[in-house]
């Protein structure tokens, strides 16, 4: 069987500063059954990087980001994170995966 190929997907969302400490000590701590989810989702190589300023900026790659972000939002490990991490973004209305802005790739080496 052959893997599908996978795309590379980028996004930001926007962390209140003054919750930032908080946020990081939260993902120090994901819960193994969201770990899991990602997973089996066909989240790869997901990174989040955060600015001191908030910008939050997540990594991963994918065979399809829209089944793979589907296929998230029918768990209920997925409902209950987001709504224990919404009120740490600014500007969001609704969940927090819902509220990403993607990126468009415009180089990569390879």
């Amino acid at each position: 069987m052959t893997a599908l190929p996978l795309h590379r997907v980028c996004f930001f969302l926007q962390v209140r500063p003054e919750r930032l400490q908080e946020y990081k000590a939260r993902h120090q701590a994901v819960w193994p059954d969201m770990l899991a989810a990602l997973k089996s989702a066909g989240w790869h190589n997901y990174s989040l990087f955060l600015r001191p300023d908030g910008l939050l900026v997540g990594y991963l790659e994918t065979p399809d980001f829209e089944t793979a972000r589907s296929k998230m939002a029918a768990t209920d490990v997925n409902a209950r994170w987001q709504a224990e991490m919404a009120p740490f973004f600014a500007a969001l209305e609704g969940r927090p995966d819902e509220g990403v802005l993607q990126l468009e790739e415009v180089f990569h080496l390879d």
